[in-house]
């Protein structure tokens, strides 16, 4: 069964949801395409582990150009990750740089997971969304109703874990986690509050080696979730969560080199193994309403 919800007209079922599901799942292979600029560029790897055991991996690129943003996310869970969340899933976004702040325009996610499959395709305008089209295979369930409210003054997931930090200062500082995130992923609409907890130190096992951020995290659904969400239960049940931020260096940008969340059952971590950035030959990214044509 496929339901749909659209903010503006929407193309035919069929060939909309291959296009979004291609369009996400290739997403970190695709470069900015464009106007030619002097730009910044992570590539990031990510270990998951729960009681030390590998379940998973993931990876981020970011790349960060003078008016022009780009962020493609994917990864997959296995083993003992698969009582939360199973299969694999691929996430992007593109958007504007204005005097260095990331102002999204376009985010699109594709997810598979056994025989359920899920995309998005989402049009952002100074934080409201313009234009959605949200596609699922999974049966009918009961979901907390997204509002038109709820889609307004919102970031998408991956311009959300690019932390800016304003001023001349270290960036590596307790500013960093003082921000609530409102989150809208085209279907759910929750709150990451942020504080501050430490400044550590990290090693990867490539690329950055240094002092990072700690932020402990509160996770506040609003809309858009089940209601017996056994992944939001467990993350919402007094779990103590923490994500750590390392620097991009030539920015004014941190971005996600862990997270960890403590459980009765092993602990959840997430840690980068590779976390390098390099200099590269950016470009500005193409409208976001041409992955759908």
């Amino acid at each position: 069964m496929v339901s749909t919800a659209c903010v503006s007209s929407c193309q035919p079922r069929s060939r909309r949801r291959h296009v979004l599901r291609a369009a996400a799942l290739a997403a970190l292979m695709v470069p900015l395409a464009g106007a030619a600029s002097a730009g910044t560029r992570l590539d990031a790897h990510y270990a998951i582990k729960v009681a030390h055991i590998t379940a998973g991996k993931g990876e981020l690129l970011v790349t960060v150009g003078d008016s022009a943003f780009t962020a493609a996310a994917g990864g997959q869970a296995s083993g003992v990750l698969r009582f939360l969340a199973s299969g694999e899933g691929a996430l992007r976004t593109t958007g504007t740089v204005i005097d260095g702040r990331l102002t999204p325009t376009g985010f699109t996610l594709g997810t598979t997971s056994n025989e359920k499959k899920d995309a998005v395709d989402m049009t952002i305008d100074a934080g409201n969304v313009t234009a959605l089209t949200a596609q699922t295979s999974a049966p009918d369930a009961e979901h907390v109703p997204v509002t038109e409210a709820d889609r307004k003054g919102i970031v998408d997931p991956l311009t959300a874990m690019l932390i800016r930090v304003d001023g001349t200062g270290d960036l590596v500082a307790a500013e960093a986690c003082k921000r609530t995130l409102p989150i809208f992923d085209g279907r759910r609409r929750f709150d990451l509050a942020l504080s501050f907890k430490r400044v550590g130190q990290v090693k990867a096992g490539r690329g950055y080696a240094g002092p990072v951020v700690v932020c402990a995290v509160a996770l506040r659904p609003i809309a858009g979730h089940r209601r017996d969400s056994a992944l939001f239960k467990y993350l919402t049940d007094g779990r103590d969560i923490e994500l750590t931020f390392a620097p991009i260096a030539g920015t004014r940008l941190l971005a996600p080199f862990g997270l960890s969340i403590a459980s009765l059952l092993g602990n959840l971590v997430i840690e980068a193994t590779d976390f390098t950035v390099t200099t590269v030959q950016a470009e500005a990214p193409a409208p976001a309403a041409s992955a759908t044509k």
